[in-house]
């Protein structure tokens, strides 16, 4: 399998049924498959309309071996202003 075709699938998968992808920050394989790192910008319209910063939502998602996003979840929301320190 290609990188390629899983950050393909990632992007078509999160913009039908979450929100676009604003970044996809990690992609690493494994036995089952692979894991995501996705942002999404949250509520874009709403954050504009009362002029604050834009949230950014960070979820993990796994694909199988067959290429289908078989779960994901939202770890993290964040304003897209913020640093996020990465101390691993």
């Amino acid at each position: 399998m290609s990188m390629k075709k899983v950050l393909k699938e990632v992007t078509e998968f999160f913009t039908e049924f979450v929100k676009p992808p604003y970044k996809i920050t990690a992609v690493q394989p494994t036995e089952q498959g692979w894991e995501v790192e996705v942002e999404v910008i949250e509520e874009k319209e709403y954050m504009k309309a009362y002029a604050k910063d834009q949230m950014i939502g960070v979820y993990h998602a796994k694909l199988n071996k067959e290429m289908e996003v078989e779960s994901f979840n939202r770890r993290d929301l964040r304003s897209r202003s913020s640093v996020e320190l990465n101390n691993e």
